[in-house]
């Protein structure tokens, strides 16, 4: 081979080489993220089971109301969204989830077992398992020990961190796995029940809807508790950006305001 055709090879060898180097150096493809997903479908679904005061709530009419109703409707705005609520329920609510919706909302505590399925938005309150009782009877039950007993009649919503806490740590009470979490509550009043152990924040609001039960010592629970929402599995964009609104709606008082509009 004489020097100029040398030449010439040696250059288109470089640049195969340069080429096929820079195809496995290169950065892969961004995997796409639901947030793109959600911009351009122009709807935001959210899987809720509308059944859980002050978060969530399916009224008679068909529309939802609670904290995080008009939490996820900010966050559906902030996308340039609108939401479709998915009804769902506590022992679906992962399934359905999965199979179709883009968040979990409505009082969801994270768990260990949920985080097998999904991933979890920070928490946007600290919470925790405690009593609801008729009133005259708030000094028999202090304790999971004076709670666990053959004579106290438990009652719990099925599929959710209450029937777990229930069948973990009051394995001595009678339980009552009751189908409606939101006519539970009647059924202590009606003297059917005497225990239901649920979220402090639950048991503040269910007294005062409730005249005649009382919240056994809320800002002492059982066990300690957060709520936060579902967000799909391994999609790090999607959660960063909701965690990022979510400290904004914080950090600006937006969550306050709608936390008081419901509690207060």
């Amino acid at each position: 081979m004489n020097k100029a055709a040398c030449i010439v090879a040696c250059a288109l060898f470089g640049a195969a080489a340069g080429r096929a180097h820079a195809q496995t150096t290169a950065s892969p493809p961004a995997a796409a993220s639901r947030l793109d997903e959600v911009v351009a479908r122009g709807t935001l679904r959210a899987c809720t089971t509308g059944d859980y005061k002050p978060y969530s709530f399916y009224r008679s009419d068909g529309q939802f109301e609670g904290i995080d109703i008009d939490m996820t409707e900010s966050l559906a705005r902030s996308l340039g969204a609108k939401v479709e609520f998915v009804k769902t329920s506590w022992s679906n609510l992962m399934n359905d989830f999965v199979a179709k919706c883009d968040i979990g909302v409505g009082g969801v505590s994270p768990s260990l077992e949920r985080q097998k399925r999904a991933f979890f938005t920070q928490a946007y309150m600290v919470d925790g398992k405690t009593p609801i009782v008729r009133c005259d009877d708030v000094s028999k039950y202090q304790t999971v020990a004076e709670i666990d007993q053959p004579a106290t009649r438990v009652i719990v919503n099925p599929g959710g961190t209450n029937e777990r806490f229930a069948r973990q740590y009051l394995p001595h009470a009678t339980l009552t796995v009751y189908p409606d979490n939101v006519t539970i509550f009647k059924q202590i009043l009606a003297g059917k029940a005497d225990v239901m152990v649920t979220d402090a924040s639950e048991t503040l609001l269910q007294q005062k809807l409730n005249p005649g039960l009382c919240s056994v010592h809320p800002d002492k629970p059982f066990q300690y508790g957060e709520k936060a929402w579902l967000l799909p599995r391994g999609d790090v964009v999607f959660q960063q950006y909701v965690d990022q609104w979510l400290h904004l709606a914080q950090a600006t008082g937006e969550y306050q305001s709608i936390s008081d509009k419901w509690l207060k």
